[in-house]
């Protein structure tokens, strides 16, 4: 029995809600499943993402295929990275706590990137929202004529001068 973890579709027509399960391969996408892992929306800006990490991790070492989508959302989660760093416990190149801080570490880094961009996000669409940003004439002016005027320097007066010139006789 092949076991796959794969979306399944919930809400109205051209309202997508999903349901992140676990369920044998020959299985109906909607139909019959064994475990449900979490849920994705993808309609909210950013998409919610709720799973259980625990659960996902065990299965996926027991050996269930996730589809396209639910592998970049592990991996966005950080189920993938967790599972690659306990092989390497396996494996003996290092041991579970150092695992564990790594773990802790990415999941910091990446969840100060994530805020970052959702805050980058929200900056644009309120920009976009607004009136095209324009700075008023006042403001633009301002530091021109807040700007001190250097005088120059006066100009040597030169004599006139004439179309006559002199002639060698």
């Amino acid at each position: 029995m092949a076991v796959k973890m794969r979306l399944q579709r919930h809400g109205s027509k051209k309202r997508p809600f999903y349901f992140i399960v676990i369920a044998d391969g020959r299985s109906p996408r909607d139909g019959k499943f064994i475990q449900k892992l979490g849920s994705y929306n993808p309609l909210t800006v950013p998409a919610t993402i709720q799973i259980d990490r625990q659960k996902a991790l065990d299965w996926l070492q027991k050996g269930a295929q996730p589809t396209d989508t639910v592998r970049r959302i592990l991996s966005f989660k950080g189920v993938l990275y967790l599972k690659h760093l306990l092989r390497g416990v396996g494996l003996g190149l290092f041991d579970e706590a150092a695992a564990m801080e790594k773990f802790t570490q990415w999941s910091s880094e990446h969840d100060a990137h994530v805020a970052k961009r959702q805050g980058a996000d929200k900056k644009a669409r309120t920009d976009k929202r607004n009136v095209p940003v324009v700075k008023k004439v006042e403001e633009v002016a301002a530091p021109v004529a807040a700007a001190p005027v250097e005088e120059e320097a006066p100009v040597a007066e030169t004599p006139a001068t004439t179309d006559e010139t002199p002639t060698a006789e």
